[in-house]
């Protein structure tokens, strides 16, 4: 069995959870989620806590064992607390602006580039160079989150690009370093 698999899953009183065998739906404060489960893997919902146990003990439902668990505990947490992402625009010239449903982005290229925000994921520029990203489904905001990195990766010679909040980047000397 998963060690993660095996852990209880605690529900906040704000979440309400339904499953009916194949489908398990989260719905609290900042939204609705649900999920597939496949058939194999069995819930236990028992006062505020919701255990998931295995049916069958092949090693593929084992693999799974940890996924599901982690998954279903990540829509509870996601519906009564929201997560949050921090994106930093690191360059002379790079900033962002939020319009309307789009985010537009200065990233040295010789046009604006704009990016399509999602209806779950809220977006706040904070001082131009700052992105606060915040939703409730995780997969969903670390997507959206690296779609907008994906335009300017972090280069190692002067540190520029698109960084997460606490990211560190290797820098390598250049020519000068020899």
């Amino acid at each position: 069995m998963s060690r993660i698999g095996k852990l209880p899953i605690t529900i906040p009183e704000t979440v309400d959870v339904n499953w009916n065998g194949s489908e398990i739906t989260a719905k609290g404060k900042f939204g609705t989620l649900e999920i597939a489960i496949p058939e194999t893997i069995g819930i236990q919902h028992a006062d505020n806590t919701l255990t998931v146990s295995l049916k069958d003990n092949s090693r593929n439902l084992r693999s799974l064992h940890g996924l599901y668990r982690t998954l279903i505990n990540n829509m509870i947490i996601g519906v009564s607390e929201q997560f949050e992402l921090t994106l930093i625009l690191k360059g002379v010239g790079y900033r962002a602006v939020v319009q309307g449903k789009e985010i537009v982005l200065s990233l040295g290229y010789s046009h604006p580039v704009t990016i399509e925000i999602p209806e779950t994921v809220s977006v706040e520029v904070v001082q131009n160079t700052t992105i606060n990203l915040k939703s409730c489904d995780k997969e969903l905001l670390g997507l959206f989150a690296s779609n907008i990195r994906a335009w300017r990766q972090p280069e190692p010679y002067k540190g520029k690009g698109i960084l997460y909040k606490n990211e560190q980047i290797l820098r390598k000397a250049g020519k000068a370093g020899k």
